[in-house]
């Protein structure tokens, strides 16, 4: 596997609806080597803190595997950064990767915590309100990552992945829990026992009291 791109967002006014909003999401690749610290890559912006960003989603990877898919179902092939992703890796695809995984990205070493939830932003940036019912029907979500060790990294590192216990949810597993009325108490509580980012695991957690006391 491989770095393909890495990418940095600059504040930037998109229209949402009715009403403008300032996003981190429109990135771009930059050249050179980048660092990266428990808060994610140097210069790069996140500014709806309450959803985004925080040492538990430092840095979100998308895969070229995944570019592949919306190239073809596009029509068109899309720039590095079009999904707001700051690692553009090649040589694996988004859905099969497992909370607990760990990249080693140059000197970097990152921890799998969660899936890429879509939201209004994202529409906004493909200019298709549409566009995240559809980005949640093709299950090619990308995943967030913890930094474990910071360092730098840039274009055409190479990759290695370490696995996750067995039992770790993969990112499809926990994009599609998201989407589901009513997961089950066994499955909840398997989740739980991985590294999840705290918002995913907060809302687990609320799901598996739900379950129990119904």
């Amino acid at each position: 596997m491989k770095l393909i791109s890495v990418n940095i967002g600059q504040p930037t006014a998109v229209q949402i609806g009715q009403r403008t909003a300032v996003t981190g999401i429109c990135k771009h690749p930059v050249p050179g080597r980048v660092r990266v610290t428990a808060q994610g890559l140097d210069g790069d912006h996140v500014l709806d803190r309450k959803h985004h960003g925080g040492p538990d989603q430092a840095v979100y990877i998308y895969t070229r595997e995944d570019y592949d898919h919306w190239a073809e179902a596009l029509g068109a092939a899309l720039e590095p950064g079009t999904f707001g992703e700051n690692l553009l890796i090649g040589g694996l695809e988004s859905a099969g990767v497992q909370v607990g995984e760990r990249l080693r990205v140059g000197s970097v070493l990152l921890e799998v915590t969660a899936p890429r939830i879509p939201c209004g932003t994202l529409g906004a940036r493909m200019a298709d309100a549409g566009f995240v019912k559809r980005f949640a029907r093709a299950r090619r979500p990308g995943f967030y990552t913890r930094v474990l060790a910071g360092g730098d990294l840039g274009r055409g590192d190479e990759v290695t992945r370490t696995p996750a216990p067995a039992e770790a949810p993969t990112i499809a597993e926990l994009f599609d829990l998201w989407y589901e009325d009513t997961p089950s108490r066994a499955t909840l509580e398997r989740y739980l026992n991985s590294p999840l980012a705290v918002r995913l695991r907060r809302n687990l957690e609320e799901l598996l009291a739900d379950a129990r006391s119904s």
